[in-house]
């Protein structure tokens, strides 16, 4: 039995790319801890009460002063998604497997940032991955399963 495909599978390629433009102003992780709460974007950490912003080079810049492992999931599931967006804009050469699943790996790769802040804070709520993944399902399921042609 063949899993149902999304009626969007042929959706034109400028939805799919505005749809993956679109996830740049989701706020991928929302942390509401005693605090305060801070929503992370792909572009940085906004808190909503200060309206303090660390964007994402000034979070990699603390690596001097050495992040845990656990941290690096973030910036590493952003430039996962960012190469799926230069993926889907290549045009003619674009591979929807390789766009698919790189939408995977970063959904899943933020998912390892957000569980990183259960135990220490009230909620997290993991909207990027949730995003992520729905996207790659939503355009790319029939592309995610032809791995080898």
């Amino acid at each position: 039995m063949t899993p149902a495909v999304p009626s969007t599978h042929l959706a034109p390629k400028w939805r799919r790319r505005l749809t993956l433009l679109a996830l740049f102003f989701v706020p991928w992780t929302v942390l509401v801890a005693p605090s305060g709460t801070t929503l992370v974007f792909p572009w940085g950490l906004l808190n909503p009460t200060t309206y303090h912003v660390t964007t994402l080079p000034d979070y990699l810049f603390v690596l001097t002063s050495g992040l845990p492992r656990q941290l690096l999931a973030w910036p590493l599931s952003v430039c996962l998604y960012l190469l799926a967006v230069l993926s889907s804009f290549a045009g003619r050469f674009e591979d929807r497997r390789v766009t698919g699943w790189l939408l995977v790996f970063a959904g899943v790769t933020h998912v390892g940032f957000s569980l990183r802040f259960v135990h220490r804070s009230g909620l997290v709520a993991p909207l990027g991955p949730v995003c992520l993944l729905l996207c790659a399902w939503w355009f790319y399921w029939p592309d995610l399963g032809r791995i080898i042609e």
